[in-house]
């Protein structure tokens, strides 16, 4: 096995375990707050407007767009395997040139649509609320992350 691959496959699981385990790098005290307000706390911090969230925002302009020529080539990609098949079929032998194109077409689909959902779904796209009375945008946080702001869940909106 590569080293490359054998260091990606020993990051990818300290992180699953790290993240299993609770273990952070940089621990530091959480946020204390009365027993009165804590049930309807969650804690906020300021979100870093970075490109991708920029990008991914000026996406969602041509998300359905992108949905419906999805669907199209997804469809299209269904003919085009059967007419290879069929054209085998029709020929009573096994020709291997017919697949390549099929098989390109399968390959580029699929990253695209890989490269397109990393576009839209930034790590910040889930987590990213707005506050009442702000116009920036908060992501959620732990309590224990630095610049964490408690604040009531009613003052929040997706």
């Amino acid at each position: 096995m590569k080293p490359t691959m054998m260091y990606a496959i020993i990051m990818a699981t300290t992180i699953i375990l790290m993240t299993v385990f609770n273990i952070n790098l940089s621990p530091t005290e959480p946020i204390a707050l009365p027993e009165a307000v804590q049930a309807g706390t969650l804690y906020v911090c300021p979100a870093a407007d970075s490109f991708w969230d920029g990008l991914a925002n000026a996406m969602q302009t041509l998300r359905k767009p992108l949905i419906i020529a999805f669907w199209f080539s997804l469809i299209l990609l269904i003919f085009i395997w059967l007419w290879a098949l069929y054209q085998n079929l029709l020929k009573d032998k096994f020709v291997r040139d017919a697949y390549k194109n099929p098989w390109a077409y399968t390959k580029m689909l699929f990253w695209t649509v890989v490269i397109l959902c990393l576009i839209f779904y930034t790590p910040n796209h889930f987590r990213t609320v707005k506050l009442e009375g702000t116009n920036t945008n908060w992501v959620l946080c732990e309590a224990n992350t630095p610049g964490a702001k408690a604040v009531n869940e009613v003052n929040l909106h997706k």
